[in-house]
């Protein structure tokens, strides 16, 4: 059976069925920032969790992020944040997020992204941002 859950990116709006779905292994189209590590940077990414139509999920949706540099990312529920920066200064960042009421419209969340003045330059491809729950048709 395919995945009939997503994460989409590109400025999706709440309840809507917009955005672009995020890469599920292929790389074309993921969710990226790009940072400063002198200056300790960061940078948040609007993105929504929603189910193909005709599918909802039976209890809550789990965000959570794996990978090498897992460290360096966080997830937050959206507020209603009127952009980027309002995100960064006023959500709660964790390393894993529940959403519920996941259907066939966007319910949106926040990724964030930072970078430390340790590190070295590189293009880091280590990060999954994983979405899952129990998929039942609606």
């Amino acid at each position: 059976m395919a995945n009939q859950l997503h994460i989409y990116i590109n400025n999706p709006t709440a309840g809507g069925t917009d955005g672009t779905e995020a890469s599920t292994g292929a790389g074309t189209s993921p969710i990226a920032v790009t940072l400063d590590a002198a200056k300790n940077e960061e940078a948040a990414v609007k993105c929504a969790v929603r189910c193909d139509e005709g599918f909802k999920i039976d209890g809550d949706v789990s965000i959570a992020i794996s990978g090498e540099s897992a460290d360096k990312w966080k997830v937050a529920a959206d507020d209603s944040y009127e952009d980027s920066a309002a995100a960064l200064a006023s959500a709660t960042w964790g390393d894993t997020l529940s959403l519920s009421d996941v259907a066939a419209a966007n319910v949106l969340f926040w990724a964030k992204a930072s970078s430390s003045s340790t590190e070295t330059p590189q293009k880091d491809a280590s990060v999954t941002i994983n979405a899952t729950g129990k998929v039942v048709v609606a």
